[in-house]
This record gives C-alpha cells, structure tokens and sequence, in this order.
C-alpha cells in the first residue's frame, strides 16, 4: 500500500507532539520532514531516531519553513500538517493557500486524534492568546489543590529547544534541577514559579511518558498549556483564559477560539485595567460561541520590590518574551508597573542590542522601546546579558516571572514585578474546584 508523505509545519512543541501519537507508528503513513518557525536555529536540527521511532532509523530532518514549497515538490509531498499555535487565521490560510498551490493538502489536526487519556484527572489551562494569564492562572490553581490536600504535579506544553534525545522527558523539583537541564529562559519563566510553591513540574518531547511518570507522583495533573494551544490531554476540567486587552482576539486566532468553545470555565484576565467596552466585547463573544460556560473575572495585580526605585528614573523594562513576541503585546507588567510608579523614562535598548537581539527587534518591529526576555540558548542569554549591560539606565524593570539576576550578571540595580490571579466574581477558582473534585 502506499504510503502517505507528509510534513509537518511547527515550532518543536505541537509538532512533534502530533508526530508521536498519531504517525510515529502509523504505517500508512511516511514523514518526510518537519519545517520549523519561531525558535532560532532549530531548522539545523533532526528529529532523532530515538524519538522517531524504528520506521525512521535515520531520524527526522528539520528544515526551515521558508523551504516549505520547495520540500512539497522536491519530496512528492501528499499531506501537510500545521502543528503550531497562535497565530491569525489569516496567517493561517496564507500557508494553506501555499500548500494547497503545490498539489498538497492541508490538515488541521484535533483532539479525537492528538489528545492522550490520564489514568488521574486532568484539568488544563489554556487560553485564547499568549500573555492572557495562563502562568498565573495555573499556579493559583495548584495552590487551591494543594490546599485541598491533593499532590499535584504540573505538565507544561514543550518547549524542547535544545538535545532533545536528552528531554525525551524531564522532573523540575528544584532549581538544581533548572541548572542540570540548561534550561532556556523561556523554560525557567514556566517552571520556576511553580518550583518556588513547591509544585513538581514534567516536560520534554514524548508525552505519553511523560504522563506515565507524572501518574506516580500525583493525584491531580494539571496541564499548564503554551501559546494558545489545545491541550494534549483530555481534561476533566477545562480553563480557558482571555484577555481583555486583546478584545476579539478570542475569536480571530488559532487555536484559540477552538480553546474558548471547548472550555468549561473562562477566566477574563486584567479587568481591572481593561476598558468597559473591550471587556463588553469579550462578554459578549464568550456568549456567542460558549454560552455555557461559568465566566470568572480577574485581575492579576502588580507588585514590585522596591517601588520607590522606580519613581523619576532612567528605565529598562524587560518584559516576558513570549507575551511581546509570540503574543504580538506592545507592553506588559514591566511597562505598567513604569507607568504606575512614576518613571521619568523608558530607555530604548534597540541602539545598544546585539547579535541576535537585533534579529528580534528587526522581526518583531512592535516591540519599541521593551526588551523582551529572549534566550533561546546560551549564546542567545549572553547576548541579552550584554543588551542590558550595554543599556543607559538607572535600573533594569524585570517584568518576566523569574529573577533573571540568578542567570544573568547585571551590572546595574534590578527590580522585580510580580503579579498573581486574583478572582474578583463569583464563582472563583476555588468554589469550582470544590465543586468538581472533593477534598482529599
């Protein structure tokens, strides 16, 4: 029988996840490759066979997806397979239009054939955009749990940037563990908070161990979700967050809007800094596609160490990376905590960026006067290192969920932001919670 040749388009997280529950062992099936966006330098790379399986012994190849056309007819590709997130539905139909122009088709894949089933209740926070909420949103959800009496443990959407025959899965217990793993920042914004409440967090490339090794140490799982994108687990409870700021996001980007209709329960984020008509405008949009799910409404407030450092000072403000460049956000915490406490200046870091930190600015031209919290490697970490570094300022704004000054020698005062979710409606989290899963 012939087999079909496809690709798969991603962005080493959803991909590769798709591959190992749905083609790694399906024999009418044959990948060809992957082609890969968003994370620098990972088109260099190869699926390994130890993750591919004994029908590719050599491996994967990854290529960049601007070579996407060109691999549709250099490797008689049947099928193509979009298997990233967050992105417009525009951008979405410009890549099917390409692909379909090569002879191909093109595929969206959902969760009758991506999602895996826990032998211990799940509950997933998702959201409709980067940046709504989710980080604050699950850690208040563990922090009920726990409360509860429940061992949790928490399974965060990959982000395997680096050997991945060395994260086929990983325990974070510790920020030990952070160091032996050569954790990314972007990885560290995710799993450091978590760590600091005590909560055990899983990662890697194969979920489906994962999960197995999550199972003996918890008795709630919860899927703390990347980007927008769906889970990669049935959940017995969906969390789905949206941002106000964003208003009519919720239903114009991908996977999101699948996201607001599958949820159960819709937290709308940052209302206390949200205008009334674009809160309006996701009230209403909630009720148009998912009328039946319970609306909480939140606030995540900021708090910052030493507020008085900030007031009439020379300002960098570095902000957590995926919200200013996946999440396409002009600001966040760092630049409305700046603007709260008074101070005299955003200083502009582009004149003194470096190396790839450059590329960035160039790619996402929105981003301004903010450094976003790129580190992607440790190449990559040292030049934002020396961004900063080379940067005129009186103090560096740290807007990221971690203290960058474990990672990174500053050589300037630096001030932290904080913010947690707070529900400000009822029900809150906790009444669902109880409602849901009786107390251990």
């Amino acid at each position: 029988m012939k087999k079909t040749r496809v690709i798969i388009m991603g962005a080493a997280g959803r991909d590769f996840h798709n591959f190992n529950v749905h083609f790694r062992d399906n024999r009418s099936y044959e990948v060809v490759a992957f082609t890969a966006t968003q994370i620098p330098g990972i088109e260099k790379r190869k699926y390994p066979p130890e993750l591919a399986g004994p029908q590719y012994p050599e491996g994967i190849p990854i290529y960049s997806e601007e070579d996407l056309a060109k691999l549709i007819n250099e490797k008689s590709v049947d099928e193509v397979v979009f298997s990233y997130s967050d992105v417009s539905y525009e951008y979405v139909m410009h890549r099917a239009s390409l692909v379909l122009s090569r002879g191909a088709d093109f595929r969206l894949m959902g969760p009758s054939t991506t999602m895996l089933k826990a032998a211990v209740p799940v509950i997933s926070v998702c959201a409709v955009r980067t940046g709504s909420g989710k980080s604050q949103t699950s850690r208040r959800v563990t922090i009920l749990l726990k409360k509860m009496g429940f061992k949790v443990a928490i399974i965060r959407h990959p982000m395997p940037y680096g050997v991945l025959t060395d994260q086929i899965w990983q325990r974070f217990g510790s920020y030990e563990d952070l160091d032996r793993h050569q954790c990314t920042i972007e990885e560290r914004e995710e799993y450091e908070p978590h760590i600091s409440n005590g909560v055990l967090v899983f990662a890697g490339v194969d979920y489906a161990k994962i999960l197995r090794e999550a199972e003996k140490e918890a008795d709630i799982i919860v899927w703390d979700g990347g980007n927008n994108d769906l889970p990669f687990y049935y959940p017995d409870l969906h969390i789905v967050v949206a941002d106000p700021h964003r208003a009519g996001h919720e239903l114009a980007y991908y996977p999101g809007e699948a996201n607001l209709r599958m949820a159960d329960i819709v937290v709308i984020n940052k209302v206390d800094t949200a205008k009334q008509e674009n809160l309006g405008v996701v009230r209403r949009n909630i009720n148009a596609v998912n009328p039946d799910a319970v609306v909480i409404e939140a606030s995540s407030p900021i708090t910052v160490d030493e507020p008085d450092s900030i007031r009439g000072k020379r300002v960098l403000v570095v902000e957590d990376g995926p919200t200013l460049t996946h999440g396409n956000m002009a600001y966040g915490a760092g630049v409305l905590a700046a603007e709260s406490l008074g101070a005299g200046k955003i200083v502009d870091p582009r004149p003194y960026a470096v190396g790839s930190i450059v590329e960035t600015f160039h790619k996402y031209p929105h981003l301004g006067r903010l450094l976003p919290a790129v580190g992607y490697g440790g190449e990559q970490i040292r030049e934002l290192e020396e961004t900063i570094n080379n940067t005129p300022c009186d103090v560096v704004l740290i807007g990221t969920p971690i203290d960058l000054t474990r990672i990174l020698n500053i050589n300037k005062p630096a001030v932290r932001v904080k913010y947690e979710l707070k529900e400000v409606s009822r029900p809150t989290l906790e009444d669902v919670l109880k409602q849901r899963f009786k107390r251990r």
